[in-house]
């Protein structure tokens, strides 16, 4: 399977989580238009309210590099930047099956 997968967590700045989950709904609706996205979901921590995560799955590697060259990306981290208590740990995977791909 050629499948790329990327786990993102974000640390935000107490008070600041909602503000991040709007500015992150660009991202949510400007996927929708990218055929080699295959997963792009935003999920809340239960235990910390200052962490967010993502999971994407991509159909390849090139379709990854479409999505972070994408236009709207590029005006994107600038906005999210401010609410961010640090940088976005990311974790690159190679899925291997399962439901959703």
């Amino acid at each position: 399977m050629s499948n790329v997968g990327v786990w993102v967590k974000l640390d935000i700045q107490p008070g600041k989580r909602d503000e991040a989950v709007a500015i992150i709904q660009e991202a949510l609706d400007a996927v929708k238009s990218e055929p080699g996205t295959l997963i792009y979901v935003l999920n809340t921590d239960p235990t910390d309210e200052n962490v967010l995560y993502f999971y994407e799955a991509y159909t390849n590697q090139d379709a990854l590099n479409a999505h972070m060259g994408a236009p709207w990306f590029a005006t994107f981290g600038p906005k999210l930047g401010p609410v961010l208590a640090g940088r976005p740990a990311m974790t690159f995977l190679a899925p291997v099956g399962g439901k959703g791909l």
